[in-house]
């Protein structure tokens, strides 16, 4: 499911109406069908609600009238109040305008702040608002007029269906910058955009339903710039295929983690269990060899190797050629493991001689903090990183405040500049390439907010790197599943007494979920 900025989206209806001789009133006529029909799906007895449809000047107010009218045809007592004056209005919205007037609808002309104090009161009493007042095309803040609408609509109270975006929110960044409608359902055009699928803004726009309007999926397909996607089930389902009756342990990789340190154990544990849990054929862990018994303890069916240590009980630099010589499809290296100079050292020797993929998290990333220079795939193999805020503000020397108000710009840099992959974890985590593609998984809960749930991912990346051998569809469908394991835990447990372990335990209900559920791709 693709997400399109505004320049995008005006090139997908350009292409529609100039290439494939789509009418552009077609178009309006599908979004605003489409619309009602989401309308009467999520409110079944819309046909006997009094509704207020606001609509601007532009094309966004032209699907508003196709809206009322198709509502009023549902049985509904629909009034339009437009955010300026009818003879303002020109081209496909006027034609759907003047339809309206054929039908008796009653149409409200608002031109300024005295004519909205006059008409509010009548408005804001309808038992479903309809924001049509600004499309993709806006560049925010409100102002005047439309700011005096937005902040008396949002105090209403009353339930809000957006047109395409909440009015106040831009198709180009998913920041909230000025006054911006509070939607409980949002009914967008042909494709998802940023705002409705990342925070802040996806927290005004509710429940998102994508509305097929009649532009190919082809074109949207095609459409340069940046290519940012949701994950779907649709999407990562082909990933997990049946497993052959001949397979061996060996067909599903060998997943190296080399982790823990005194104190810090659990999270050696924790990323070697959840790498079993995602499929792993064989999961060894290398650990400093004080920290072995009790990692070894921990889980019996991964394996454990001692590793040379330091006096503060941490992978020593001198461990490095005795992990190169160890069998492995893929390494994971971070979780619990320290950050003294020598495993720093470790820990940079290891990226630089090893020749199979590595997957980078916590104080794996921590060694790189001043020195991400170092920091760098190579053609000979892929390198993963998965680091939240905390850990992406050391390596690019910013603060966390940074990178939380521009999570998407920093993932998709880092991934361009470094020459890997990112998996910036967090709220939505997002899945950033080398090749400029990001997706943003919209799986998880707050009650993954526990220490530990980051190093089970790190083992599930690991894992499914080891099986699918390409580092975005791993990276992606591990970040999908991470979250809906999450959520399938907090189903039973609650997000309050969420653990880690919990996380781990639902890994296998998960993947049965994503493998067995027909879920639409066109709800968000």
């Amino acid at each position: 499911m693709r997400i399109l900025n505004s320049r995008q989206m005006r090139e997908a209806d350009r292409r529609a109406i100039q290439d494939l001789s789509v009418p552009s009133l077609v178009l309006m006529e599908a979004a605003g069908r489409e619309t009602a029909a989401a309308i009467a799906a999520a409110y079944p007895d819309v046909g006997a609600m009094r509704v207020a449809v606001l609509s601007g000047r532009g094309n966004n107010g032209g699907d508003g009238f196709v809206v009322a009218r198709h509502l009023q045809e549902r049985g509904a007592r629909v009034a339009v109040y437009v955010a300026g004056r009818h003879d303002q209005i020109a081209g496909d919205a006027r034609t759907n305008l003047d339809a309206l007037r054929h039908l008796d609808v009653e149409v409200v002309d608002v031109p300024d702040a005295d004519a909205w104090a006059r008409h509010r009161a009548g408005a804001l009493a309808a038992d479903l608002l309809v924001d049509a007042l600004f499309g993709t095309g806006l560049t925010p803040p409100l102002t005047g007029l439309a700011e005096a609408i937005v902040i008396d609509v949002n105090a209403a109270g009353r339930p809000v269906v957006a047109i395409d975006l909440p009015s106040g929110l831009s198709a180009d960044t998913p920041a909230v910058t000025g006054p911006a409608v509070r939607a409980a359902l949002t009914v967008t055009m042909a494709a998802s955009k940023l705002p409705l699928a990342l925070p802040p803004g996806d927290a005004l726009a509710g429940r998102v339903v994508v509305a097929d309007i009649g532009i190919p999926q082809r074109v949207i397909a095609d459409l340069d710039g940046p290519w940012i996607e949701v994950l779907t089930p649709e999407s990562l389902r082909p990933l997990v295929k049946p497993r052959a009756a001949d397979s061996h342990k060996g067909t599903y990789g060998r997943v190296l983690i080399l982790a823990g340190s005194r104190g810090k154990t659990g999270a050696a544990a924790l990323a070697a269990m959840a790498a079993l849990r995602s499929g792993a054929g064989l999961v060894t862990v290398g650990t400093p060899a004080s920290c072995l018994p009790i990692v070894a303890g921990l889980g019996t069916e991964f394996m454990t190797e001692p590793l040379e240590e330091t006096a503060e009980g941490t992978i020593a630099s001198e461990a490095l050629e005795r992990v190169l010589d160890m069998p492995a499809d893929v390494i994971a290296v971070g979780p619990g493991l320290g950050r003294s100079s020598s495993t720093t050292a470790f820990v940079h020797g290891l990226l630089e001689r090893c020749r199979v993929p590595i997957v980078l998290d916590a104080d794996g990333l921590n060694a790189f903090a001043g020195h991400a220079d170092r920091l760098t795939g190579r053609a000979a193999r892929d390198v993963i990183v998965t680091p939240h805020p905390g850990e992406m503000a050391r390596l690019v020397g910013v603060g966390i405040a940074d990178v939380q108000a521009d999570r998407l710009r920093f993932a998709r840099e880092f991934a361009l500049t470094r020459r890997l992959h990112v998996v910036l974890k967090g709220h939505r985590t997002l899945v950033a390439t080398p090749d400029d593609k990001t997706f943003i998984n919209r799986t998880g809960n707050p009650g993954m907010a526990t220490g530990g749930t980051g190093d089970v991912l790190t083992g599930m990346v690991a894992a499914w790197f080891g099986q699918l051998r390409e580092a975005s569809q791993a990276a992606a469908l591990a970040v999908y599943l991470h979250g809906l394991a999450g959520d399938l835990a907090a189903g039973v447990s609650g997000e309050v007494a969420l653990i880690a372990r919990d996380v781990i335990d639902h890994l296998g209900a998960a993947v049965q979920e994503l493998t067995g559920r027909a879920a639409s791709a066109r709800v968000l």
